[in-house]
């Protein structure tokens, strides 16, 4: 019999894990520590994870571990190589939150080029109005922009085809300039100075670590937008504070941090920061993405169990 242990199962919020009890044991743990994980796993033949780091020394302890089940897309939580060495495989779901994270992504940009999340936040001075109309931030038509896209996989072409439905015009990020159907790739200085928009979408990787810093957000325009619901090592969060302060863009919206959750003195929790929004990682939360979650894992389990591993990360 396996024995199933889910080291952060809260990150599910109401979703039934029950059928993951058809697999053998069933072990949930809403939150683990990463002085726990080692005790968690000895016994654990399938270990399920969203965000629990899973590194060599938990792998190293994990005697009867047989497979890793990763409930979300990305795999940086686990060291993959060691997994590999160990013939541990590491199981992956990817485009389960394709929706909600569009949703997201054009939620703050909407909130932003609306000024909605600073005016909601100031009904105290509605009455100060006597035509019930404040102007005191910019709103700007979102219709006839530019929308620039770094990482036109899955999301980013959801993306982009909602924001050509807002009237948009859409371009992506390429170093090579080459074409992705009807959407223009342009190369590094010419893509930044272009979008009015800037929204990000790619993998964390060597070469899109601080992607955004305070060279590419120099090229862009005063009046231009950042999105991010990728990885928060896309942007050099230091940088981007200063650019806001100094009004080098006109806003940002996050929903991803380097820190996760952020110190309480963390660089972009600075009241004096100017029109940036940042939820707490929820761009993916939906219940229909979080079902949809936990169907891939309970396919990638099956299919391990079958015999033919599917969306093997390593």
């Amino acid at each position: 019999m396996h024995h199933v242990t889910f080291l952060d199962a809260a990150t599910m919020g109401d979703v039934d894990l029950s059928p993951l009890a058809e697999f053998g044991q069933l072990e949930t743990h809403a939150t683990t520590s990463a002085e726990q994980t080692i005790a968690r796993l000895r016994k654990t033949t399938i270990a399920i994870t969203n965000k629990v780091l899973i590194n060599a020394q938990v792998i190293e302890n994990a005697p009867a571990l047989k497979l890793i089940c990763v409930a979300a897309t990305g795999t940086n939580c686990v060291d993959l190589e060691v997994a590999k060495m160990a013939g541990i495989p590491v199981c992956n779901v990817a485009g389960y939150s394709t929706a909600g994270v569009t949703q997201h992504t054009l939620g703050l940009l909407i909130n932003l080029a609306t000024g909605m999340h600073r005016y909601v936040n100031e009904s105290a001075k509605w009455a100060d109005s006597a035509i019930f109309t404040r102007l005191d931030y910019p709103i700007t038509d979102l219709a006839g922009k530019t929308l620039g896209i770094i990482g036109l996989g899955t999301i980013g072409k959801s993306v982009a085809k909602v924001a050509q439905g807002l009237g948009m015009n859409v371009i992506a990020f390429a170093r090579d300039g080459a074409q992705a159907g009807d959407i223009p790739r342009l190369p590094r200085e010419q893509f930044f100075a272009e979008a009015d928009v800037i929204t990000l979408h790619c993998p964390l990787t060597s070469g899109t670590e601080k992607i955004i810093n305070r060279e590419t957000l120099g090229m862009m325009k005063p009046r231009a937008f950042l999105i991010n619901t990728g990885r928060g090592q896309l942007i050099d969060e230091h940088d981007l504070a200063r650019a806001l302060k100094t009004g080098t863009i006109a806003g940002a919206g996050l929903d991803v941090l380097t820190e996760e959750p952020p110190a309480p003195d963390h660089v972009l929790l600075d009241s004096g920061i100017p029109n940036l929004i940042i939820t707490p990682h929820t761009a993916w939360a939906s219940i229909e993405s979080r079902s949809r979650l936990l169907d891939g894992v309970i396919q990638n389990i099956g299919s391990f169990l079958a015999g033919t591993p599917e969306n093997v990360a390593n």
